[in-house]
């Protein structure tokens, strides 16, 4: 599934990404979210593909992020799932890799295999926020390994290190749950969650077959750098910690509280939002960085 809405170009790169799959067994589902602006030729071109492997929907309005993704869970045919970023790009052997992994691990909802990360222009790249991600917050993990329950929730809460577009889902659960009405930037983590919390779990596959591009026109970027991812997921933290208490998370429900790796991204966003004059963003910022718990 590709839930579409932006450039061109970039959609394309991934289509042609899905295209060069080594494994044949799979078909592609663009979702166009586009509503009423103006025609860009998606749909043409995909039709010019000549694969029928690959089919176009356009949205007869638009449904903004949170419903568009969800039409594509909706929209899901098949037994294992991808909803795949409009501008990120599969590496020839993602879809055998998380096949296999699925195949050896067919009880696990979720199969998140090896991400390299990559610029605008499709550069290899490196963040402060990835290598975060790989060296403080993900698990060190060498060979396929199922985690699950209280430890994995907790290891998410303290820092998310999944990276949403290159996950592969078990389309059963996927449709039980479904993602969370409301929530924009934060609607992939609490979709792993609910899933967690229902007693799913989760299979890391470290070989590398996936391409994320980490750039500032990205959706969760603007909405950092005027404080409305922070606005959203303070509250989804905030309520996070009650359902993991209520569970019997004790260690989940106090990462949930305090959140830490995004306050110091907020944190690290105030001098920006300062110098660029948004007040009402530095006021979201500085209170999700420093207000109470």
């Amino acid at each position: 599934m590709l839930p579409h809405y932006g450039r061109l170009d970039l959609v394309q790169d991934t289509v042609r990404s899905v295209l060069a799959q080594d494994d044949p067994h799979w078909r592609l589902t663009v979702v166009d979210d586009s509503g009423a602006l103006p025609d860009q030729g998606l749909a043409a071109w995909c039709a010019e593909l000549g694969d029928p492997r690959v089919r176009y929907l356009r949205n007869a309005h638009n449904l903004g992020i949170n419903r568009n993704f969800q039409r594509c869970v909706e929209l899901v045919e098949h037994e294992l799932a991808v909803i795949v970023g409009m501008d990120d790009l599969m590496l020839p052997g993602y879809v055998g890799i998380v096949r296999r992994a699925h195949a050896a691990h067919p009880d696990v909802a979720i199969v998140q295999p090896g991400v390299e990360i990559v610029d605008g222009d499709g550069a290899p790249v490196r963040t402060l926020v990835d290598l975060s991600k790989r060296w403080v917050y993900a698990p060190r993990i060498s060979t396929a390994t199922v985690l699950g329950g209280e430890e994995l929730a907790a290891s998410l809460l303290r820092g998310n290190w999944l990276y949403f577009p290159s996950i592969c889902w078990r389309a059963g659960p996927l449709h039980r749950t479904g993602f969370r009405e409301g929530l924009s930037v934060v609607q992939d983590l609490a979709l792993v969650l609910d899933l967690v919390l229902g007693g799913e779990s989760l299979l890391v596959e470290p070989t590398t077959c996936f391409r994320y591009r980490r750039h500032q026109a990205s959706v969760s970027s603007a909405h950092a750098a005027d404080g409305r991812r922070f606005a959203e997921e303070r509250g989804f933290f905030l309520d996070t910690a009650q359902r993991m208490a209520a569970h019997g998370w004790p260690r989940a429900a106090r990462a949930a509280r305090r959140h830490l790796s995004s306050r110091i991204n907020a944190l690290v966003r105030l001098p920006s939002a300062a110098r660029q004059g948004r007040r009402d963003g530095v006021r979201t910022l500085a209170r999700h960085a420093f207000g109470g718990r």
